[in-house]
């Protein structure tokens, strides 16, 4: 008998030790990424510097040989050191006596000839020259230590004056090194906290950086100061502050708010003294944004935009004048496009490169200085991306397409360019299955490109404007990573939860992977709406997700209906007026897909994780699906969206503008205007939550402040439900220092505890041992 119940308990014992993985902290560890980057010391990209505005140019690039300048000349197809690195640093050891390491020389302020026979640089606090054809290094100069200089002074365009702000108002003195009267002139005088011109509403006595700016005449300044006094505050407290705690008080603007901040547009004419302030309004509560200033003096290119952010105006103020002027009328709802959005000033505002999504997709058009149509620069069902350079004198256009390529997955920049002034002229540059970067040579002859993607190490190439490759330049040095044991994520495609959109992600895997084990699978998401946090480029470590999976998961970053415009407008605006739910079965969908396409993802161990609107996304998995999810671990999300910010939170529910005119004999009739909406929080779905949720927010945070994730959990306690939190002290919204490492071996544990079934974590006295 005793023998039987022996091997029963054996029997059990071993079921159990084969249903538990034990997490492999040691192989998360060993992919620190500041311990990484000095391990692998190269270069990913280089940064070529021209030469006199010519085709010609220079560059350095670190690999495991070391750090060498390379002189590059593209007619001529040749590419060769600038330098050899050991004799001209002996030249130098001669003059000061000192040793130096050629593999790692750092010059500076490199700058040829205009017959490119010899270069000057800066090293070790002396001027040198370099003669090409001899290799002669002469010392030039002794460089001193610049005093002249200090982050709060803004330069006159002609280094005759210096501007700044103390006691919130605007003061000018004259540069003393330019031969001017250092006596500090006040500008303004009615300044105050919350109505300042300083540019970090510092309440200190000293210098600080002003919002104001020179004109180009130098004769002239122009700022927008924002009045936020009658904004209500917020409040934060320090508990970290010695030998007290303090407290924190703060304006902040949430949505429905009556008093919110206001803008004004301020001229100050430096010999009069004269401050003009100019009429910009054009609708309750606008948003405001000055973008451009003309060479004249006399011009200030502005964009005002509806509290409902789906109404704008680019307009134009005549300084002398006052008079402002409508250059193009924009309706876009349900909301505009805030992060893509473009405008380009040619030749001092005659031409206006204008980018809309009026047809659907994001375009560019152009406009002449009276806001007239000129030309409609792209058009198509795919997203004209960033500008790249604009070519004044060739009037062309170049830019990276979204999309436009059906070969090409639609997140990689593919080049392009465009005829200014012709219609349907848009010409591919570029046509590899890989994202693009460039850098166009001043005569636009030629460009370099730097290609890469996650699970392709960036190569740099040579390339003339036809997009032809000239020659290679370089490639990135990974053996060192690859010796460790590094091996690249994977890109994948998925379909929506409607069953016909295409989504994209990433897939990380233990770099010990092993085909024929079942791996958790864990989802790290940022639901947009105005970018997805799934990575197009190389990198070793992608986040916190590279070392996560190491611990023994399989992580994935994979893009939702509603998350980025970089997929047209019907894409990234799929969530509006549904900002918790939107990017749910997507999310959920994809993994299920994966699971049935790979049979070492379990489905059956499920964990979500993100930050910010990220925390906000996986603790509404959590609970909207909690029988799938069965771990999440939420950091400072804005779970409580009626307390988060008016812009964010009412431009993506659709906020209703309502009017009521209030009768007054005496002052005159007034209209007072209130802005209703609802949103849907994670605080109602407690209800439905069964465990496995880890909210995490910092007590110091100004963005999505504590109180969202402190409501979170009273709505769980309320609920009876059963959950883990962690507040990080004298934390903000980034978490940084300690604390960061801190957070970050609770999210590993916690998912090694529900997913893994490995709670070792709990026993140990330290963190990251």
């Amino acid at each position: 008998m005793n023998k039987i119940i022996i091997c029963v308990v054996l029997i059990v014992c071993s079921l159990l030790a084969n249903g538990q993985q034990k997490a492999n902290y040691k192989l998360a560890e060993r992919y620190k990424k500041h311990e990484i980057v000095g391990i692998s010391g190269n270069s990913m990209a280089i940064h070529p510097e021209f030469i006199n505005n010519s085709d010609r140019f220079w560059y350095s690039f670190s690999d495991s040989n070391g750090k060498r300048y390379y002189y590059v000349d593209p007619a001529k197809k040749l590419k060769r050191l600038l330098f050899d690195n050991d004799d001209l640093l002996a030249q130098i050891s001669r003059e000061t006596r000192k040793a130096y390491n050629s593999k790692d020389l750092s010059l500076h302020s490199i700058e040829f000839d205009k017959k490119e026979r010899s270069f000057t640089f800066e090293f070790d606090e002396a001027k040198y020259q370099y003669t090409i054809k001899t290799g002669k290094v002469e010392k030039i100069d002794s460089l001193k230590p610049w005093s002249g200089w200090a982050s709060w002074m803004k330069y006159s365009p002609d280094s005759l004056y210096i501007l700044y702000c103390k006691n919130h108002n605007l003061y000018v003195m004259g540069n003393k090194n330019k031969g001017q009267d250092s006596t500090e002139v006040q500008l303004t005088f009615d300044a105050e906290k919350n109505f300042t011109f300083a540019k970090e509403m510092d309440e200190s006595d000293e210098e600080v950086e002003a919002v104001a700016e020179w004109f180009k005449d130098s004769k002239k300044i122009y700022a927008v100061r924002e009045d936020a006094r009658k904004v209500k505050d917020l409040y934060l407290i320090n508990s970290l502050s010695q030998p007290r705690p303090t407290l924190k008080t703060y304006k902040y603007d949430m949505p429905g708010d009556k008093e919110i901040s206001q803008s004004e547009l301020l001229v100050i004419d430096l010999e009069t003294k004269k401050i003009t302030k100019f009429n910009i309004d054009r609708w309750q509560d606008q948003y405001f944004e000055v973008l451009y200033a003309s060479k004249d003096s006399e011009r200030i290119y502005f964009e005002r935009t509806n509290r409902a952010y789906n109404e704008k105006e680019l307009c134009v103020v005549n300084v002398l004048t006052g008079e402002v002027k409508v250059l193009v009328h924009e309706v876009d709802k349900p909301f505009m496009d805030f992060k893509m959005v473009s405008i380009s000033f040619l030749n001092d505002g005659k031409d206006i490169v204008y980018r809309s999504e009026r047809s659907g997709w994001g375009h560019y058009y152009l406009y002449d200085g009276e806001g007239n149509l000129k030309n409609e620069i792209t058009s198509g069902d795919w997203v004209a991306g960033p500008i790249c350079e604009i070519d004044t004198v060739g009037r062309a256009l170049y830019f990276y397409a979204l999309g436009k390529d059906e070969n090409i997955d639609p997140y990689y920049y593919t080049l392009c360019r465009a005829s200014l002034d012709k219609p349907n002229s848009v010409e591919q540059l570029t046509f590899d299955n890989v994202t693009h970067t460039v850098d166009w040579s001043k005569t636009f002859n030629y460009f370099i490109d730097t290609y890469q993607r996650v699970d392709l190490e960036p190569h740099v190439v040579l390339r003339n404007k036809h997009g032809k490759k000239i020659m290679d330049l370089e490639k990135a040095d990974i053996s060192r990573m690859q010796e460790m044991g590094w091996k690249a994520p994977e890109r994948f495609k998925v379909k929506a939860a409607d069953g016909v959109t295409d989504l994209y992600g990433v897939m990380w895997k233990p770099f010990d992977f092993d085909s024929t084990k079942h791996y958790p699978i864990i989802s790290s998401v940022y639901p947009g709406p105005f970018y997805e946090y799934v990575p197009t480029q190389f990198d070793f470590i992608h986040g916190r997700n590279t070392q996560l999976a190491q611990l023994g998961f399989i992580v994935i970053a994979v893009g939702h209906r509603g998350g980025s415009p970089m997929r047209g407008k019907y894409y990234h605006t799929y969530g509006f007026g549904n900002l918790r739910d939107y990017p749910l079965a997507d999310d959920k969908y994809a993994i299920e897909q994966l699971a049935d396409r790979y049979s070492y993802i379990d489905a059956t161990r499920v964990g979500i994780f993100g930050h910010s609107g990220g925390g906000f996304m996986s603790t509404a998995a959590i609970c909207t699906y909690p029988d799938f999810y069965k771990a999440a671990v939420a950091a400072a999300g804005n779970h409580d969206n009626y307390i988060y910010n008016k812009w964010f939170t009412e431009t993506h529910n659709g906020a209703t503008e309502e009017k009521k005119v209030i009768k007054d004999s005496v002052n005159g009739d007034r209209t007072e205007y209130t802005y209703k909406f609802r949103v849907n929080t994670n605080i109602d779905l407690a209800k439905n939550y069964k465990g496995g949720l880890l909210l995490v927010t910092g007590d110091m945070d100004d963005n999505v402040h504590p109180a969202h994730t402190y409501r979170m959990a009273d709505a769980l306690i309320k609920a009876g439900k059963n959950f883990d939190m962690l507040v990080l002290p004298g934390q903000d919204h980034g978490f940084s220092g300690a604390a960061e490492l801190f957070f970050e071996r609770k999210l590993w544990a916690h998912f090694a505890k529900y997913l893994l079934g490995d709670s070792s974590a709990d026993y140990k006295s330290s963190i990251g041992n």
